[in-house]
């Protein structure tokens, strides 16, 4: 609420007043304009170099053209030296980054990370038990999109000290099926029998990159232990392909159990 007294509003008169607010407006009109533009000439030249086009990038511009902004109306609308108000700042910042370590923390190993060019939007990559598509980063956190659509929130220094690895097209496409045969079973007659029963159960579902592979992992008393190697689709969802080739192969002679 403006206070008025003896025709001053806030101990200015009342041109000055409108002089320092001219100024005020006018220049978070042109910070706003300068940041419309510069984020959208940030985007193009992201897209069109080699750095990673994430979000940490443009939120940082957008930092430092309000930052300018503000150091801009100091002087002339509220009479504070930028010089001070800096210096000020820079013993308040001490202060309050003890209690920012964790945030700090999550910018400098975002930056660290996109710079590097370790991961960007668009890996594929696995962390720890998260696997799935990086679909941003920004200034504290990254973005991890699973196939079936569960989003996992990761902060930047948690990703910046666990091991991250980058998935391969095989490694994404891929749907493993362990099921165990009896010891009797001849080999090349079940793994021509698995592969047509596939290929007629999921076929709309299926990636051709990639050839079904049929592995003989392992032999004991009980059967044989077989890993099914399946490719499907970038839309197609790993569980329906498991759930469907699984019951396609349940009752087959051949078939003693199936594996976890």
């Amino acid at each position: 609420m403006m206070l008025m007294h003896d025709g001053l509003i806030l101990d200015l008169t009342p041109q000055d007043f409108i002089f320092k607010a001219v100024i005020f407006v006018v220049v978070f009109f042109i910070a706003f304009l300068i940041e419309h533009f510069a984020v959208k000439l940030s985007k193009k030249a992201l897209d069109s170099s080699k750095l990673p086009s994430a979000s940490i990038f443009v939120n940082i511009i957008r930092g430092i053209i309000w930052a300018f902004a503000i150091l801009a109306v100091l002087q002339p609308v509220f009479g504070i030296q930028p010089t001070a108000f800096v210096t000020a700042l820079g013993v308040t910042s001490i202060a309050f980054s003890f209690g920012l370590q964790d945030t700090i923390s999550n910018l400098v190993g975002g930056l660290g990370l996109m710079l590097g060019g370790v991961v960007k939007p668009g890996d594929q990559v696995s962390i720890g038990n998260i696997s799935g598509e990086v679909i941003d980063m920004n200034w504290r956190t990254t973005i991890v999109r699973d196939r079936g659509g569960k989003v996992d929130i990761i902060p930047n220094s948690v990703l910046n000290k666990t091991a991250l690895v980058h998935r391969t097209r095989w490694d994404v496409t891929e749907v493993p099926v362990t099921i165990v045969l009896k010891p009797s079973a001849d080999l090349d007659v079940v793994t021509q029998e698995i592969i047509e029963t596939i290929k007629e159960t999921v076929a709309s579902q299926l990636d051709r990159t990639f050839p079904i592979e049929v592995e003989a992992a392992s032999i004991a008393d009980t059967g044989i232990t077989v890993i099914i190697h399946v490719h499907i689709k970038d839309d197609a969802n790993d569980m329906s392909v498991r759930d469907k080739i699984v019951r396609a192969l349940a009752g087959s002679s051949w078939l003693a159990g199936v594996g976890a």
